[in-house]
Formats: structure tokens, sequence, C-alpha cells
């Protein structure tokens, strides 16, 4: 009965309503702790376009940021994911809002529209299997947190939410950022992967020889948007010409 519920909204064309859309005009920064905001995802709809291969596909998002070094590479993902092409939630963990501190001044920027959810909050959608999002992107991901979540561990909504991605087979991706591995993290990494996860080390590239500490991170996000499936023209391609 389930199954037939969910093939029918599919056939349905869904987009978030202004509600969802809270926060609609500029985008905020994150400061501080925040209060889970009710709601859920809506089911992900296929828009069609002019012909297949030009079809874009509406997307629930979480991104997960957690206390490793790198804060900028959750900004740039952030500003680069449309809330009006696709749902997007934002979780932190307990450490999370510190580092953004330290390597961000003026704060994370959270774009219009995207919705943030309180780190204990098992109300959330995305804490049941029921509504699991579609993709979840850790960014970056700390040490702790993949250990956790390679042993099953979900005592917060960040933890719960990377467990409910892994058993609804949908896309999570980890971007750690640590240099050297131990062998403990090295087996975290292959109980992950063979759970289905995919790990995306924060290693940027520099074929593209990138002149800003941006175009160096821009090379980072540019690979999590190729997994996301979602079009990115942050990074032109081995052997492509830059328009």
């Amino acid at each position: 009965m389930w199954g037939i519920l969910w093939q029918r909204s599919e056939l349905r064309p869904a987009r978030p309503s202004p509600e969802d859309r809270a926060g609609t005009g500029a985008a905020h920064l994150v400061a501080g702790p925040s209060a889970s905001r009710p709601g859920g995802f809506e089911s992900p709809v296929a828009r069609s376009g002019p012909a297949r291969q030009q079809r874009k596909t509406y997307l629930k998002i979480l991104v997960a940021i957690t206390g490793a070094s790198g804060a900028l590479y959750a900004q740039r993902l952030l500003d680069n994911l449309d809330p009006a092409a696709h749902e997007i939630a934002v979780v932190f963990s307990n450490y999370a809002r510190v580092v953004i501190q330290q390597e961000l001044p003026e704060g994370l920027r959270l774009p219009a529209g995207a919705r943030e959810y309180n780190l204990k909050s098992m109300s959330a959608p995305f804490a049941s299997g029921s509504n699991a999002p579609d993709a979840m992107v850790i960014i970056p991901c700390s040490m702790g947190t993949l250990g956790r979540i390679a042993h099953g561990y979900s005592e917060d909504l960040l933890l719960r939410a990377a467990d409910v991605v892994l058993k609804e087979k949908k896309r999570l991706i980890l971007v750690p950022r640590e240099t050297p591995l131990n062998l403990v993290q090295v087996k975290n990494f292959e109980l992950l992967l063979l759970a289905g996860a995919t790990i995306l080390p924060a290693n940027p590239s520099f074929y593209n020889r990138p002149q800003t500490v941006q175009a160096v991170v821009d090379s980072v996000v540019a690979r999590v948007l190729d997994h996301l499936g979602i079009k990115q023209q942050l990074l032109p391609r081995w052997g492509q010409e830059p328009e």
C-alpha cells in the first residue's frame, strides 16, 4: 500500500511551498544554537524537459557540518545548492560552530530557503527511514563522526540521519579532511565503503592552476556536486577548455 502511495506521489509535480522556503530573500548567518523547525521533506519529483536527458530531478539534500577544519568547504557547497531547485536541510555537530567561528569570522551563510535542524531533535523528518533524504553530505567530516557512523552509533540527529541514509540505500557522501591516517581510520573507511557510502576526501586538484583559496576549495566542492548529480561550473573537466 505504501509503495502505491509513494508511486502516486511521484506522478504529482511538487515544489516547495512558501512556508517551506523560510527566510526567502537575503541569506542568513549561522551564529549560535538554533531551535528545530517543523516540517518535512517532499517526495523527489522528476521535472519533465524538452528531452529525457535534460530532465531535472528535485532532490532532498541534507548537509551536515562537523567540527573538522574546513568550514569553507561547507560554505562553498551551500553557495552552490539552489533551494529553488532542491530541498536543502542543514544540521551542525556540537563543535562545528566553534570551528566556524575560528575559520569564518563573519559566520556561515545559509542560502535563503534552507532549513536548519537542531542536533538533539529526533522529530526531524530525516530521522526516519520513511522520510529519508535523497542524499546526505557531511562536509567537512571529522574522524570522530566518521567512526561513529561506521559503527552504528546514532545518539544525535546527524548520526541517526547518516544511519537512515545508509539503511535506505540513499547517497551518503563523507568529506574527511585528516592527514595522516591511522589504521583504525582506514578500517572505518572500509566499513563505510562496504555499507555503500562515498568517501570523498578534501584533496584539491591543481591542474586548473587555482589562484585563490576559494578556487582550491571549489575543486573539491565540484566533485561533491558531481556525486550529487548536480550540474556544476566551478571547475572545467580534464581535457575540457574553460568557457
